[in-house]
């Protein structure tokens, strides 16, 4: 069983399966239209969307100017992962993503669990972003007052305050923002059925309707819908970038730590949701002109530009306000109308509508990518083969694209923003991680001198060891304190060591991984740019909070439970060792 679990897909395997042509079966294969211009907008269009449009916001509030740091970092942690993604691109022509990369580095039970996870990230991700589109649309409708659409949730709506239908008769709510006006507005309007209110996302239902009905007529028809939405979105955001210059008062990056690394660190999730888009533009590998030399080349171009953009527009929304003021959905068109003039206020209306256009973009490339993940799973066996099904004139997976709108837009109608952002975040760490240590378990592999695009070799023997030692040195050096907090507590009495296990087991887990990770590059001489693509984004995926991993933990055993039903046994690698 063990030996059957892990068995793996071989490169001489794939390159025969390109070289014989990628068909569903019934000889309908999909179109090769993309290069590195088509592949560079899709990840700047998935990366540029709702994080700076809205998520930015949150993050900046509890960052402070700080939040430029994060956001190096975890570009950083994000241009390592790209390095070892880009190098697998290469060497597996193929769509799957991380999930054929684990196929070929890991064996079948790996490749199952991040496939299964794949499907989780970019699912929620889609709710997230669906629904932030909708807040924006929204808002513009209200705008232009037109009122009769409401958005929202159940769980929105009513624990926006626990007592909305008290209030609605009184003056709370002109003491509150726009979102408390907004679930007043969902509440008021919403159908009634008997004692209950049908509260609901409507927006975001049919905007992943129209998205997904673009996906689904052709990979020429999103290429050019994407290509149009970058272009105006970038437009957009240059134009805030240099009217916003303007009104910057450096007085506002000060304090520029207001809440201290821990601030900083608390809009992890939020912003490295906005990273994972050179993972969508992998997965549609079959579908470039030359995805070996391309689909590299799009990773870095599309990271670097996004990272600058991050940069400047969090320094100029500082320094337009102060951080306390960006708790909001609409961080960029909200500081403008703080100004309080006619040019600004005509600013922020640009905003909201080139944001409505953007945001879709988002939507529209995340939807891409998942259809194509189980299409791949599904020519492997592990998924039943509708799931593969080539349209005969569109050339797009037709079953899996249509699902994917099903269970984007279903969902949409009804959940909360913050949870799927954060689930999300978990799920694309974890891919990282993998892919990262993918590379390095074929690091001797003689297989991968057949990629044309190879992770510079850095030897981390020591280097690795030396960074364990420094960063124990620098915690003790200036987290005394916490150090103390960790082990120490106090009572009337007098101090007492005690370790509360339960809160810090994702930094044990952490320091476990550290410690056994500089043992093996120590033993093995691992490359040092993949070894710190593993660990900065196993240390952030210990930053990613209990709940959210108690979420992706029962997500996964249900994963687990699906492929030794049906997976296991319809797997095509193992039918073919079974025949052999």
């Amino acid at each position: 069983m063990k030996q059957d679990i892990f068995r793996k897909k071989t490169l001489d395997n794939i390159n025969k399966e390109v070289a014989a042509g990628l068909d569903d079966g019934h000889g309908y294969s999909m179109h090769k239209t993309l290069n590195v211009r088509d592949l560079t907008y899709m990840g700047i269009a998935a990366i540029v969307g709702a994080g700076i449009f809205s998520t930015i916001g949150k993050a900046s509030f509890d960052g402070g100017p700080g939040i430029i740091l994060l956001f190096l970092f975890i570009s950083v942690a994000c241009g390592f992962s790209a390095i070892c993604y880009a190098e697998f691109a290469s060497m597996v022509p193929i769509s799957g993503s991380a999930y054929t990369y684990s196929y070929v580095a890991f064996g079948e039970i790996i490749a199952w669990i991040i496939g299964w996870d794949l499907l989780m990230e970019y699912a929620i991700g889609n709710i997230a972003v669906a629904i932030s589109w909708s807040s924006y649309f929204t808002s513009l409708v209200n705008s232009l007052r037109i009122d009769t659409i409401s958005i929202g949730s159940w769980h929105w709506a009513v624990n926006f305050h626990p007592h909305i239908p008290e209030y609605l008769a009184t003056d709370y709510w002109t003491a509150k923002d726009q979102a408390s006006e907004a679930a007043k507005l969902a509440w008021t309007n919403a159908p009634t059925f008997g004692a209950y209110k049908f509260i609901c996302n409507l927006p975001a239902f049919l905007i992943t309707v129209i998205i997904t009905w673009i996906i689904y007529i052709g990979i020429k028809e999103s290429r050019r819908t994407t290509n149009i939405m970058v272009i105006l979105k970038i437009a957009i955001i240059l134009l805030v970038m240099i009217a916003g210059c303007f009104y910057v008062h450096t007085e506002n990056w000060t304090p520029f730590l207001p809440n201290g690394i821990g601030g900083v660190l608390a809009g992890t999730s939020a912003v490295f949701f906005s990273y994972i888009g050179f993972d969508a533009i992998s997965t549609t590998a079959e579908e470039c002109k030359n995805p070996q030399k391309d689909l590299p080349r799009a990773m870095f171009y599309s990271l670097i530009i996004c990272t600058i953009i991050y940069v400047l527009i969090t320094l100029v929304l500082t320094g337009m306000t102060s951080y306390k003021n960006l708790d909001v959905g609409d961080p960029m068109a909200h500081v403008f109308q703080l100004m309080n003039s006619r040019w600004t206020d005509w600013i922020a209306g640009v905003i909201s509508i080139s944001a409505v256009i953007a945001t879709a973009s988002v939507l529209l490339v995340f939807q891409l990518g998942q259809p194509r993940i189980w299409m791949s799973m599904s020519r492997d066996g592990l998924l039943p083969p509708v799931f593969a099904k080539i349209h005969q004139k569109y050339k797009t997976p037709s079953f899996s694209t249509i699902l994917t709108g099903l269970i984007v837009g279903i969902p949409a109608l009804f959940l909360n923003l913050s949870v799927v952002v954060d689930l999300t975040s978990v799920g694309t760490l974890f891919a990282f991680v993998l892919v990262c240590g993918g590379i390095l378990k074929l690091q001797n592999d003689e297989n991968r001198l057949q990629s044309k695009f190879k992770t510079p070799y850095i030897n981390g023997q020591w280097i690795t060891p030396g960074l364990l030692i420094l960063t124990i040195a620098l915690t003790f050096a200036f987290n005394y304190e916490g150090l103390q907090h960790f082990f120490v507590f106090y009572d009337r009495v007098g101090p007492f060591v005690h370790i509360n296990v339960s809160e810090k087991i994702p930094m044990i887990g952490f320091g476990l991984v550290f410690l056994v990770t500089a043992m093996y590059a120590y033993i093995h001489k691992y490359s040092l740019i993949p070894v710190l693509g593993f660990l900065s984004c196993s240390y952030l995926l210990c930053e990613s909070g209990a709940t959210n991993w108690g979420r992706f933990i029962i997500w996964l055993l249900a994963g687990l439970l699906v492929y030794f039903i049906y997976g296991y046994k319809n797997s095509r690698i193992g039918l073919q060792a079974m025949k052999s």
